[in-house]
């Protein structure tokens, strides 16, 4: 049970992460998807120095590169979605713009199928299924992406209404942030899904793919902040304390549920990464309890529908370790 559980609390930490994202966008500011990406690449870069002692490979230069390498597929599709993502939020609401991001999970389930199947590994991946687990993923997998169906048929819904008044309020412009957040991160989830598998993988272990990500975010950071010194003359200054109100939690939930992303996904990737693309429910009830976000009944239906997906997830687990 225990990658359940990891996965359990990856979806609540991103989940958490998106409400402050959200909070930490300011409107106006054109830049505020950089600042995000500064302090997320800082708490990981920190992350990644703290937990190089216990690197399961020894961390000398030739290797960091070569699993650099190895894992900047990964890494590389994570930022640019991510960043993608921090930028769609200044345009659309919480709960509109995390359904449609969080489809990924359900389609980079699909490719990591067609992926073990081609290479011949997925009796493997059969053999660890119950008709619960089965079920569960099933379940989670048509709510998130009817979740994301519900969005796009609501900002239809809203073409009589005056722009200023719309959630959509750029149109299908403002779509095109989470959709290509879906991409990217569908790609990056499904090369996490390979790299971390203990039989057909690549040879990186656990903690070394946490350390690769966060010295690549980090790096992602540095340009970041660079770049905004030179845009505004004057150097960004995260530790205000309106920054780390937002910017700095999120971060460090961003961080929290990477981790135990990491170790979910070396367990049981195409369980795992259903479960946890399922994080936008979080997103979508705690943009309903804090930021005021109405809900309709389709939205509420989806949201029911995930849980009792989870529920099924866990249920199967426990059953399997009695």
């Amino acid at each position: 049970m225990t990658w359940f559980i990891f996965a359990l609390v990856c979806l609540m930490s991103w989940g958490l992460a998106d409400l402050f994202y959200k909070k930490s966008n300011v409107d106006g500011d054109r830049y505020s998807h950089l600042r995000t990406a500064v302090w997320v690449g800082m708490v990981m870069g920190v992350c990644a120095f703290l937990l190089m002692p216990l690197a399961q490979t020894k961390m000398s230069l030739p290797t960091l590169v070569s699993n650099a390498v190895k894992y900047s597929p990964a890494s590389l599709c994570y930022i640019i979605s991510m960043v993608i993502g921090y930028a769609g939020m200044r345009y659309l609401e919480l709960s509109i713009v995390s359904p449609v991001q969080n489809a990924s999970g359900a389609l980079s389930a699909v490719c990591m199928f067609i992926y073990f199947s081609v290479i011949g590994s997925i009796g493997g991946f059969w053999d660890e299924f119950s008709v619960l687990d089965v079920i569960g993923t099933v379940i989670i997998v048509i709510a998130v992406i009817a979740l994301a169906v519900v969005e796009q048929r609501l900002a239809k819904a809203e073409s009589g209404i005056p722009k200023e008044d719309r959630k959509y309020r750029f149109g299908a412009l403002a779509l095109i942030f989470p959709i290509l957040y879906c991409i990217f991160d569908t790609i990056g989830t499904a090369a996490d899904g390979i790299i971390l598998d203990e039989d057909a993988g690549l040879g990186l272990g656990e903690i070394d793919v946490i350390i690769l990500y966060g010295l690549t975010f980090m790096i992602a950071g540095i340009v970041a902040w660079i770049f905004l010194w030179i845009k505004e003359r004057k150097p960004y200054n995260p530790f205000a304390v309106s920054e780390l109100r937002t910017k700095g939690i999120a971060a460090v939930c961003e961080e929290i549920g990477q981790v135990f992303y990491v170790y979910a996904m070396a367990s049981k990737p195409m369980l795992a990464a259903p479960m946890v693309g399922s994080y936008c429910i979080v997103s979508v009830i705690l943009s309903h309890l804090f930021l005021k976000e109405k809900l309709r009944a389709g939205q509420y239906a989806c949201v029911v529908s995930v849980i009792v997906g989870i529920v099924i997830l866990g249920i199967s687990e426990g059953l399997a370790e009695a």
